[in-house]
């Protein structure tokens, strides 16, 4: 079995997430949601949630660097990197759709396709920190919502930003602002 009671999870065809409160005989799990409903879901339909506070292990930072090295992410050949807000300052974009992160996704189940999107994301979110980046734009995509709830759960642990549902004329309903309050 994949999932552990206790263990958090996202849904896969649909917005949120939940616990996983045990797995019955037909390898069904059953998963509170945060509304305090529990209903039945195959393996297929649940992601794991990467961490309540998305720390790092070792294994994590191999992988990241050198999916990073890989990715197509990056401030030299992203075509986004140079957009400037009405502001002033430099607003940094990423597409986290699969497509725009690897050039073959076929082989890669949900959760895997998930997990390098995240990683992409972090990838992205701490460089343009590093480099003082005070407004960036995360476009996920509409879909079933998990990736963005992915990745507003990882930025809702950190502080000194804000973000937000990004202009709907310029990316409709697939993407989320970030602005960033106090420079670390």
């Amino acid at each position: 079995m994949k999932f552990k009671p206790g263990q958090k999870v996202v849904f896969l065809k649909e917005v949120g997430g939940g616990v996983v409160q045990s797995i019955n005989e037909g390898g069904q799990y059953l998963v509170e949601d945060a509304d305090g409903f529990t209903q039945s879901y195959l393996e297929s339909q649940l992601a794991p949630v990467l961490g309540e506070d998305y720390k790092i292990g070792d294994d994590d930072i191999a992988i990241i660097k050198e999916e990073a090295s890989k990715t197509r992410v990056s401030h030299t050949s992203h075509r986004e990197y140079d957009k400037k807000s009405s502001r002033g300052f430099e607003v940094w974009e990423i597409d986290l759709h699969i497509e725009e992160i690897v050039d073959s996704h076929a082989a890669l189940s949900n959760a895997e396709i998930l997990k390098k999107q995240m990683n992409a994301f972090k990838i992205f979110f701490n460089k343009a920190r590093s480099q003082s980046i005070r407004k960036m734009v995360v476009i996920h995509g509409v879909g079933e919502g998990v990736l963005k709830y992915e990745v507003r759960n990882f930025l809702s642990k950190i502080d000194g930003i804000e973000y937000y549902d990004s202009d709907y004329v310029d990316y409709g309903k697939g993407a989320t602002t970030i602005e960033v309050h106090s420079i670390h």
